[in-house]
């Protein structure tokens, strides 16, 4: 098993509790998910509607602004285990560290993989990943050059499963140009990722392929339903951006109260050096409270943001 955020499991297993008293801040989900309403009745009886299909898509072009073509799968996950099975092998370089299901996947499906520091060394292979803003750092970079990266690899795939809050940071409008492929996340910043809903936006022949590989049924009628009508939710969007954006710098002081200092993060997530990772999350986990720590590094640790008054009054009781 790779090593990931939101292994509650492993943590009540080494710590005891019931699932309902832990704080999970493991993962960069929103934990004030978007409010799903009443759904209708044959998005779970009926199989999934193309009409709903096409609806959804449209829903996210608008909501990316991009008219590029558009394939709704089940989360950003799902395209990164496709896409190194479908592309042509060959070198591979993942500008780290970073999400490790990028590499990981790429090396399972046969590819010379190679992690680089610089976008710079990502020039001349076959296939690139950069992951925009980055996981788990925050690292940012200019859409421009993302673009004229493109033109300089076989094709680029833009991983931007935590870009909905700096939309100025997006490559969507030019999905599909010089084999730009741009993965979207659904679950993260909307706070369903049990939905399991992504998009992958490239040109029609790829996605094209994908399509068949994936068949008829790729994604639930309930992820079509409440996939389209959060996407057109501009009010909450506009919202939980100004909302994340405070509370960033909420936990941030947080954090410096303990004497961890800004390690990088995005609105979704906060990175932070400590003195002792490991013994950081055992003190938060001792409160129920799961965080991320990472087999690379000794001295950093994750935290996403609490979701609501009472998780941040116990977090902040622990750091304090």
């Amino acid at each position: 098993m790779r090593d990931h955020g939101g292994n509650l499991d492993q943590a009540r297993a080494r710590f005891g509790g019931a699932a309902a008293e832990w704080i999970d801040l493991s993962t960069g989900i929103n934990r004030v998910c978007w409010p799903v309403p009443a759904l209708p009745p044959d998005c779970w009886t009926a199989l999934p509607q193309a009409g709903r299909q096409a609806d959804l898509i449209e829903a996210a072009r608008a909501a990316y602004g991009t008219q590029a073509p558009v394939l709704p799968v089940a989360g950003a996950q799902a395209a990164i285990q496709m896409l190194p099975q479908i592309l042509p092998r060959g070198s591979a370089r993942v500008l780290a560290p970073t999400y490790n299901e990028h590499a990981a996947c790429l090396r399972a499906a046969g590819w010379q993989v190679t992690e680089v520091a610089t976008p710079e060394a990502l020039a001349g292979a076959d296939l690139a990943v950069v992951v925009n803003p980055n996981n788990p750092d925050g690292r940012c970079h200019a859409p421009g050059a993302l673009r004229a990266l493109a033109g300089q690899v076989g094709r680029l795939v833009v991983d931007e499963s935590f870009c909905d809050a700096r939309p100025d940071l997006s490559v969507a409008a030019w999905a599909g140009e010089a084999g730009l492929v741009v993965l979207r996340s659904f679950g993260k910043f909307y706070g369903l990722a049990g939905l399991r809903l992504g998009f992958v936006l490239a040109d029609a022949g790829l996605l094209a392929d994908m399509a068949a590989r994936l068949g008829p049924w790729a994604v639930s009628g309930p992820a079509q339903v409440i996939g389209a009508q959060a996407l057109r939710d501009r009010d909450w969007q506009a919202e939980t951006v100004a909302r994340l954006r405070q509370e960033t710098l909420q936990l941030d002081a947080l954090a410096a109260r303990r004497g961890w200092t800004l390690a990088g993060g995005c609105e979704l997530f906060r990175l932070y050096h400590t003195p002792d990772a490991a013994a950081a999350q055992d003190h938060l986990a001792r409160a129920r409270i799961w965080s991320r720590i990472f087999p690379w590094s000794p001295d950093l640790i994750r935290l996403g943001l609490p979701g609501g008054g009472a998780e941040w009054a116990r977090l902040a009781a622990e750091l304090a």
